[in-house]
């Protein structure tokens, strides 16, 4: 089952909130022991709208029951956890473990209120007996021996949780509508969702393997608090009395945000910007290396700290990348085509750049060896393309690195053949000079 990769949760919990544990305390609702009537109680679908640190970026979602006739409502949240040293050894491990909890209404309505994030509300247009079922289900849900589940980002998070919960009420009536093919790939929406940071989108773009390229249906894009809302809007159920309505009976909104932006609905169209940026990477070391083969002391310099900026950029990313696939359960990393791109020889570059800003001839014979390997992996894993099992949707990764490995290949292969030119060159010289000599009187 695919996992986020360990970079992407600075990521400890994408789509969701940590709760203290004392929160885990027992209570069971009047739903739960069977003292709630069917007609008196109303559920609803709670859609948050993203937030702005990383863990919040892709929104959350909760379902609240409220029994009018005993005035008593709780919201259950599949997002929980317990930040501890266990909880990251797991995560870091591909095994991050959520559990079910609830907690009171309108305290955590201002709680998201407090952080500018809509709070957008459904309720459910269900049959008394439907109402019962999923009210019962999440009375179960939070007992001790059933809260805690294994967290997948894609397949069962706290929204994909609802999802079910709610299909299982209307007879199916939701995954057999879902059954039409998505708007994009789970890697699209995973690009349009973290656009609020580029750096990181680019970053989770490069972890994740082509198992979030292939088509998907609606049904899989309900991983999503906004889709999973809009499925419900759109949804139409038969009633008791056999006609169809739709699902949400009534929407309104808690509080909406009046300067926060909803998430945008295609993916950015940043190829020609990364492009641009490693065609402008790769030339400067180019640049430099003319530069320097002029007398320049300081361009050597730069193309050392051009070397360690690389390297700890490209390396770290892509040696982690190599880690997961071969000692963790992160599968969503596995077979990752990004590493004929970077991986732990870029991690090299950091080391001899520092060597080769202390002017190492070592370092810059390593170097060259290193940035022509990667070139020539880069290069391969592009020619590869014409494979089917080599499907994964990396361009823009390939517009950003490959032109940097060339660029540094070109950087130092092209002085090692001036060199070897100017080698050449003297001894024709030295020969020369010699036969010169002999035809002396």
């Amino acid at each position: 089952m695919p996992r986020l990769s360990l970079i992407a949760t600075c990521l400890l919990g994408l789509l969701l909130w940590a709760a203290p544990a004392h929160a885990r305390e027992v209570y069971i609702p009047p739903w739960g022991s069977g003292e709630s009537r069917g007609e008196d109680l109303s559920i609803w679908l709670v859609t948050f709208s993203p937030g702005d640190d990383v863990p919040s970026w892709w929104g959350h979602g909760s379902l609240v029951v409220e029994d009018k006739r005993l005035q008593v409502s709780r919201l259950y949240n599949y997002g929980m956890f317990t930040f501890n040293d266990t909880m990251l050894v797991h995560f870091a491990m591909g095994r991050l473990e959520f559990w079910v909890g609830h907690s009171p209404v309108g305290a955590t309505f201002h709680y998201y209120q407090s952080e500018d994030r809509d709070v957008r509300i459904q309720e459910l247009n269900l049959t008394p007996e439907q109402r019962l079922v999923i009210a019962k289900r999440l009375a179960d849900n939070v007992l001790p021996e059933n809260r805690e589940y294994l967290y997948h980002h894609y397949n069962d998070n706290c929204v994909t949780r609802l999802r079910d919960m709610i299909d299982v009420a209307t007879g199916g009536q939701l995954k057999e509508m879902d059954k039409a093919p998505g708007r994009m790939t789970l890697r699209e929406h995973t690009r349009r969702y973290t656009s609020v940071n580029a750096p990181m989108s680019v970053l989770l773009d490069f972890m994740m393997n082509d198992e979030i390229d292939h088509p998907i249906t609606k049904w899989e894009e309900a991983f999503l608090p906004d889709e999973l809302e809009a499925q419900v809007a759109a949804l139409q159920v038969k009633g008791a009395d056999g006609q169809a309505h739709s699902l949400a009976a009534k929407t309104w909104n808690y509080y909406e945000s009046p300067t926060r932006k909803r998430p945008p609905a295609e993916p950015p169209a940043w190829g020609p910007w990364i492009l641009a940026l490693g065609v402008a990477l790769g030339g400067a070391a180019v640049g430099l290396a003319a530069w320097e083969r002029r007398g320049s002391r300081l361009a050597r310099v730069l193309l050392g700290l051009e070397n360690m900026v690389l390297g700890l950029l490209l390396g770290i990313p892509g040696t982690a990348l190599l880690v997961m696939w071969l000692v963790t359960d992160h599968t969503v990393t596995y077979r990752n085509e990004n590493l004929f791109l970077a991986n732990p020889l870029t991690l090299l570059a950091l080391p001899f750049g520092v060597a080769l800003f202390w002017n190492s001839k070592k370092a810059r014979a390593r170097l060259s060896k290193i940035w022509l390997v990667l070139a020539a992996l880069g290069v391969l894993g592009v020619v590869l393309k014409v494979l089917p099992p080599f499907d994964q949707d990396n361009w823009r990764l390939i517009a950003l690195i490959l032109p940097i490995n060339l660029g540094m290949a070109g950087a130092f292969g092209l002085e090692r053949v001036l060199a070897r030119l100017r080698g050449t060159q003297a001894a024709s010289a030295g020969r020369g000079g010699a036969v010169a000599s002999l035809k002396a009187p």
